[in-house]
């Protein structure tokens, strides 16, 4: 028995030194000082709304562990196409902090520089970079918003109680429309509100920010806007009517005919 119990007691013995080298063996857990970024996450998904771009889209959270209170470390929030690996990024906003928020506006506005198209989802790689390294990305789900143009003014439909709406042409990427003005004025207006719109300085066909009534005469006309070149062109209708005549006189022909066959 008393041999049974040194043998015991050697067994642990061995057994103890086994598992204390084992322990001194092993590497030191190296903690991660790394740049990284929190949130948003790749389950982000937002469709923009062309009313609300002054709210808040989403605040940019990252840390720091190599420097949690530096305020003279500065930080730039990027973001790429998605699957580019950052090829040719752009800036969504720089801080000393580390935390950056950002609007509606200012994210439709980083989405269609990136070249994605509205009203379709479309993906955005952002990440967190300082001077010395950049922090993990994550893929962010964005569908831009489509401006609404409309022509407002004492010349158009509806006075300038409301816009008229323009139609958009993603082709050409301009905007037009068909209508009967009367004697007046009129301005584009973006998304029904006077924050941005357009006159006429010059009355020359390009356009100025908040710039001067463009003058009407009576009559039918096709509008085109080219807001990206910040121009217009306006094209009298002169067949209007005769083409309105004959819509209605084959109107009354297929019910002749229609009649007849009764």
């Amino acid at each position: 028995m008393k041999n049974s119990i040194k043998l015991l007691i050697a067994f642990i013995g061995l057994l103890s030194v086994s598992c204390t080298e084992d322990v001194q063996d092993t590497p030191a857990a190296t903690p991660d000082t790394s740049l990284k970024l929190l949130s948003p996450n790749s389950s982000f998904n937002l469709v923009l709304d062309g009313a609300k771009l002054d709210n808040l889209a989403t605040t940019f959270v990252w840390q720091d562990p190599k420097n949690p209170n530096d305020e003279s470390v500065a930080y730039t929030v990027e973001a790429a196409v998605g699957g580019t690996n950052f090829a040719a990024p752009i800036t969504l906003g720089t801080t000393t902090g580390h935390f950056l928020d950002l609007t509606v506006g200012q994210l439709d506005t980083a989405a269609k520089t990136l070249g994605l198209e509205p009203l379709v989802e479309g993906q955005m790689d952002v990440r967190i970079t300082n001077a010395s390294e950049s922090s993990n990305f994550f893929t962010l789900k964005v569908t831009p918003y489509q401006p609404h143009w409309g022509i407002i003014g004492s010349a158009t439909p509806h006075g300038w109680e409301s816009s008229t709406d323009m139609a958009f042409n993603p082709m050409t990427g301009k905007y037009s429309i068909s209508l009967g003005l009367l004697d007046g004025a009129y301005k584009f207006r973006l998304d029904n509100s006077w924050t941005t719109n357009y006159g006429d300085d010059g009355n020359n066909l390009t356009l100025e920010q908040n710039g001067a009534d463009i003058p009407a005469t009576a009559g039918n006309y096709t509008i085109v806007l080219d807001i990206e070149n910040h121009s217009y062109t306006i094209t009298p209708i002169t067949n209007a009517w005769v083409s309105s005549d004959l819509q209605l006189r084959w109107v009354g022909i297929t019910i002749r005919l229609w009649i007849l066959t009764l």
